[in-house]
């Protein structure tokens, strides 16, 4: 998804029942710091990231970009949702050119298990079939990763393909505006 296909970025904050979805700021970075050099986080997604080289390498105001969505509960970073172009030499595409939206989601370790993940990408969702209504958005999982593809489910995914990518079989699934999310 690039910004000129969506108009400026960022949009309005978003707000659900518990949770705020917004652009990232300065005081996120220590959230997101955490959030890729958590083990448990890093799990599924190649792994923990050492946490001397994100201090290097992680400006002061991180994930300020077309996309990307920070998740506060009660005024604290809990996690993030994106949307991205899926790059069209990866494998799963719902289009012969590639290039469809992805989601993606990570929270940090505490915040599991209480339906945070599926709220906050419903919420991202719903933004995204208004702004672009009809436009199919795809997500890929390991297959491994059970509570991730229960969020698929729970937000409409439908899957579409299984292939193996990052030593692991993946699940890959496809949503288009109109099917329930959440």
């Amino acid at each position: 998804m690039t910004e000129s296909a969506q108009g400026a970025w960022p949009p309005a904050v978003i707000t659900t029942g518990r949770l705020v979805l917004r652009e990232s700021e300065a005081r996120d970075r220590a959230g997101l710091l955490e959030l890729f050099s958590s083990p448990e986080v890093g799990t599924y997604v190649g792994g923990a990231q050492p946490r001397a080289d994100l201090e290097e390498a992680m400006p002061e105001l991180p994930g300020r970009r077309f996309g990307f969505f920070v998740v506060e509960r009660d005024g604290a970073m809990i996690g993030m949702i994106t949307l991205d172009r899926r790059a069209a030499d990866r494998p799963g595409h719902v289009r012969p050119e590639g290039g469809e939206t992805e989601l993606g989601y990570m929270f940090l370790p505490h915040a599991w298990g209480q339906g945070y993940a599926a709220e906050a990408a419903a919420a991202a969702l719903d933004w995204f079939a208004a702004a672009l209504p009809g436009e199919p958005v795809v997500l890929s999982a390991q297959a491994a990763n059970a509570a991730s593809l229960r969020v698929a489910e729970k937000l409409g995914f439908a899957e579409v393909a299984r292939f193996e990518e990052y030593g692991a079989e993946q699940w890959f699934g496809v949503w288009t505006a109109g099917t329930p999310s959440g």
